[in-house]
């Protein structure tokens, strides 16, 4: 199913809608190589507007980590609004440095991946750092806020 056309006003407006995590207390699953765990969250007035929320940590590589949100709307495509990733990889001109991919309209009407765009940040260093911001960022509530990650250490 082909993702639909979104504004970058009404991603912003699903950026900032409150959210609600319905299953708090999700549980890790170990899979090959990684693992992760999954959330849940509802929003909108009747709880009509429905969102997951992921956590993905390599078993082997502290720095390879990935959290992420998607929309998932009634009768249409997933759509990754975000991904927040550890700095074990290059992506374009990001060498080896936490980034936070964002879904924008000019990705989308392109024809790429929503999220294929990413930014720097020195934000986060650790997947509960990257998941802070994710919380913080999404306006999602109902799950426990990490502690911050301390600044980087040369």
């Amino acid at each position: 199913m082909p993702i639909k056309l979104y504004s970058d006003d009404e991603l912003a407006g699903l950026r900032t809608l409150p959210k609600m995590v319905t299953n708090p207390g999700a549980r890790w699953v170990d899979k090959p190589g990684h693992r992760q765990r999954n959330f849940q969250a509802l929003a909108g007035d009747d709880d009509e507007i429905a969102f997951s929320i992921y956590q993905r940590q390599n078993v082997r590589d502290d720095s390879d980590f990935s959290c992420g949100i998607a929309f998932l709307p009634t009768g249409d495509a997933r759509l990754t609004l975000a991904r927040y990733n550890g700095p074990s990889h290059i992506h374009g001109d990001i060498d080896f440095h936490p980034h936070i991919h964002r879904a924008t309209a000019r990705a989308i009407a392109a024809g790429k991946k929503p999220e294929s765009e990413a930014d720097e940040t020195d934000r986060f260093n650790t997947l509960d750092g990257a998941f802070r911001c994710l919380l913080e960022d999404f306006q999602v509530e109902g799950v426990a806020l990490p502690a911050p990650d301390q600044g980087r250490l040369l």
